[in-house]
């Protein structure tokens, strides 16, 4: 593990302590933080699943409806009547924070009741596949509604858990080695400033000792 670049003295060590207390709290609130957004993540998914099965299954039966429009009318008239009518806005869109991560919310208005084109040239099944488009879309935003919060999520994990990791395994025993490595120094000085000490007192002593001989 490679040491910091510091002077070896008390103040630093002081101060390479209290990096180290803040960087072990961090590591502490972003694991936390890491563990309940897994919860929100993993509790999001498997009800997300069964609201793609139904919205799938939904569109299967109306395609399945506009593929006999298709056949009965031709494609020339089947795209034509899909045309047909004036652009409404169907969608509002909102937002909420979870853990730190804004997911959006969808809002449907009301859905336009499917016409404009000529009953005549098109057949009744087409009212039939509309009308099963019209009823899954609400479906349709709240499973786009619900992946996009978890891709959000999963990026928001990701971004968590690097940060976790950085402090775990990269900062903090880099503090604690650097501190070590100043304790140590700081010691060895010690010892060394303690051994002079005892060598001036001897030769004091000495002098002392020769004085009073005198």
């Amino acid at each position: 593990m490679t040491k910091m670049r510091v002077n070896p003295n008390r103040m630093e060590l002081l101060k390479l302590r209290r990096r180290r207390d803040v960087a072990r709290r961090g590591h502490k609130l972003l694991k936390d933080k890491l563990d309940e957004l897994m919860k929100e993540f993993l509790g999001r998914i498997g009800e997300t699943r069964k609201v793609r099965a139904a919205v799938e299954r939904d569109l299967v039966g109306a395609y399945g409806l506009l593929v006999v429009a298709r056949a009965q009318a031709g494609p020339a008239v089947i795209a034509q009547a899909l045309s047909a009518g004036e652009p409404v806005r169907l969608v509002d869109v909102a937002g909420r924070n979870v853990m730190s991560v804004r997911i959006p919310e969808f809002s449907v208005l009301e859905m336009p009741v499917p016409g404009g084109y000529s009953y005549a040239s098109t057949p009744a099944v087409l009212d039939s596949a509309l009308g099963a488009l019209s009823a899954v879309a609400p479906r349709m935003l709240e499973l786009a509604e619900r992946e996009k919060a978890i891709e959000l999520l999963a990026a928001e994990i990701e971004r968590t858990r690097r940060r976790v990791n950085a402090l775990e395994h990269v900062l903090i025993p880099q503090l604690n080695e650097t501190i070590r490595d100043i304790g140590m120094k700081l010691d060895e000085a010690e010892r060394s400033n303690l051994t002079r000490l005892m060598k001036v007192k001897d030769i004091i002593a000495a002098q002392e000792a020769r004085e009073e001989a005198k």
